[in-house]
């Protein structure tokens, strides 16, 4: 199992970057060109609880993936879990959560996640999973700074 986690402050208040997070066609505003993202289900504006959102994602070396996710343990206004139902890892577990900072908010992400394949797995993590998304929490950075005002 690996951890990745990724945080960052943007100056912007709690309710606004709550009102970003919140509407699932937003995704495609922190999710690199280079992915392939593609979002298969009809969003309403509103996340909720167990609403299941359906994607295709390109992961260099493996193609192209259907992704289906559920989300989890909503509070509104504070957090809430994306989970894996179908897809790329054999276990994705991503904690969102926002929580109020002296210069705005604090926009953390935990993902906890496992690679099918054993060993080979274990290889591809080390050779470019874990790069990967770290480069596509980077780009998460940047653009919610430039969505939200940073």
């Amino acid at each position: 199992m690996y951890k990745l986690q990724a945080e960052q402050t943007v100056p912007a208040s709690m309710e606004k970057v709550w009102d970003f997070i919140k509407n699932p066609n937003n995704l495609n505003k922190i999710t690199p060109e280079k992915m392939g993202f593609e979002i298969l289900s009809d969003l309403p504006e509103e996340m909720y609880p167990g609403m299941i959102i359906e994607y295709k994602i390109s992961i260099p070396f493996m193609g192209k993936w259907h992704w289906v996710t559920e989300l989890k343990h909503l509070v509104d206004g504070m957090s809430f879990v994306d989970e894996q139902r179908f897809g790329p890892y054999k276990f994705w577990y991503h904690y969102h959560k926002i929580e109020s900072a002296a210069n705005g908010t604090r926009v953390i992400d935990q993902v906890y996640y496992k690679l099918p394949f054993g060993i080979f797995g274990r290889i591809a993590h080390v050779l470019f999973v874990k790069r990967m998304l770290k480069g596509i929490f980077d780009f998460r950075k940047q653009a919610f700074a430039e969505a939200l005002g940073e």
